[in-house]
């Protein structure tokens, strides 16, 4: 159990749940018939299609059981339906500033969903973490693997219902 609510959007959950699906009801399948198959053909030692088979069998399995984990205790929650929208929660698109004025983009998603080349950071991360409840014009401080550093919330938005 995590001390902090493991948040997901409803995009990120149906991702999880897509995943889940492919793997149970496509890959795992494919899987069982090579490995039935190999299994088959006699000697087990020295059958690569079997050994690997069983060993990608595994894999998948524990894949599965670690998307149950995270879909069980996902709580997910739709950004547009944040009340108060002047200030960073969970879900928000928000332009930062950093003290030369180089201004970056990020939205505040799931650790789950977490992709820095989109510009998705975890509500986890020190960014994220650091963002939490700051209206525009707000400057936070963050410590980075970098440094220190400070950046100006310059807007915020979330998604339309």
């Amino acid at each position: 159990m995590t001390p902090h609510p493991n948040y997901i959007t409803p995009q990120g959950y149906a991702a999880l749940r897509e995943e889940y699906d492919h793997l149970l009801g496509t890959e795992r399948p494919r899987i069982v018939e090579v490995v039935s198959w190999a299994a088959g053909n006699g000697d087990r030692s020295e059958n690569g299609d079997y050994l690997y088979g069983r060993k990608r069998m595994r894999e998948i399995d524990g894949q599965l059981r670690r998307l149950s984990k995270k879909m069980k205790d996902a709580k997910i929650v739709d950004p547009s339906q944040q009340p108060d929208k002047s200030r960073v929660y969970f879900g928000a698109t928000v332009i930062i500033a950093d003290e030369d004025d180089n201004q970056r983009t990020l939205t505040i998603v799931g650790n789950d969903e977490t992709n820095t080349d989109q510009g998705r950071i975890g509500w986890g991360a020190p960014l994220a973490r650091a963002l939490r409840s700051a209206a525009v014009g707000d400057v936070r401080r963050v410590m980075l693997p970098a440094g220190e550093k400070e950046y100006e919330v310059v807007e915020i938005s979330y998604p339309a219902a």
